[in-house]
């Protein structure tokens, strides 16, 4: 893939976070699942802050997976409600910072109200210099990406707009919902260990850091100690240096 950088003190040019944890954190803490996902905004707003200050190029977040339908009804209209709150709080703050927030996944079942939010905040947060490129995964999922992809790829040979043998990585990033082509830095809060169909394609020669953390609980030092530790990191790409 392009732009792949094999110098050792460099932060990463984007990252990508599972913010795992709400609601564990909130039943940790006697309160309701809500809550949990209240205060994981509250962290958020810390980390894109922090992001800006270290010259971060894109973060990209998974707020909200696929298999996360298969939530409580209350808890996934929770959700919606705080999408919708986060936006209206969140916008003039990310337009002042000049961070550039860009939505991505399955956006329509959703429904009309937050693809108006979406459409507002996005066309507000515009900015032909950003500081940041804020991208948030909601209704996401790394194997349906894939398979939409195919699907697209696939109708323009029918329709013989590409052919075969033109098929390559930047064609499959091209018709990607994904924004970012690809993570230097994945980091997962929550304690599992896993990937959970986040950004399979992208993260292929990510490096993945995993925090026993909560994601109400991680803090902008958890985040830096991940972005120094991406430092220490010699990234060789299968060449030997």
């Amino acid at each position: 893939m392009a732009n792949k950088n094999t110098k050792k003190n460099n932060y990463p040019k984007n990252v990508g976070i599972i913010m795992d944890g709400n609601g564990r954190w909130a039943l940790k803490n006697s309160l309701k699942i809500s809550q949990g996902h209240k205060q994981g905004v509250e962290i958020v707003k810390k980390i894109v802050e922090e992001s800006v200050k270290q010259n971060i190029k894109s973060l990209t977040l998974y707020a909200f997976s696929s298999e996360n339908w298969k939530r409580p009804k209350a808890e996934i209209n929770a959700i919606k409600k705080l999408v919708i709150e986060a936006i209206n709080e969140q916008v003039p703050e990310l337009k002042e910072q000049k961070v550039s927030l860009k939505f991505f996944g399955h956006l329509n079942d959703f429904g009309k109200k937050i693809l108006q939010k979406i459409a507002y905040a996005e066309n507000k947060t515009k900015c032909k210099s950003s500081k940041l490129d804020l991208n948030i995964a909601l209704g996401y999922g790394g194997q349906q990406d894939i398979v939409d992809v195919v699907k697209n790829i696939s109708s323009m040979v029918l329709s013989k707009e590409i052919k075969i043998e033109d098929i390559n990585e930047k064609t499959i990033n091209k018709n990607s919902s994904v924004p970012v082509d690809e993570i230097d830095l994945l980091i997962r809060t929550g304690g599992d260990n896993r990937i959970s169909n986040f950004l399979l394609f992208q993260i292929a020669y990510a490096e993945i850091m995993f925090v026993d953390k909560y994601w109400p609980d991680f803090t902008t030092n958890d985040y830096m100690k991940c972005l120094n530790n991406f430092k220490k990191v010699s990234r060789r790409f299968g060449r030997r240096i």
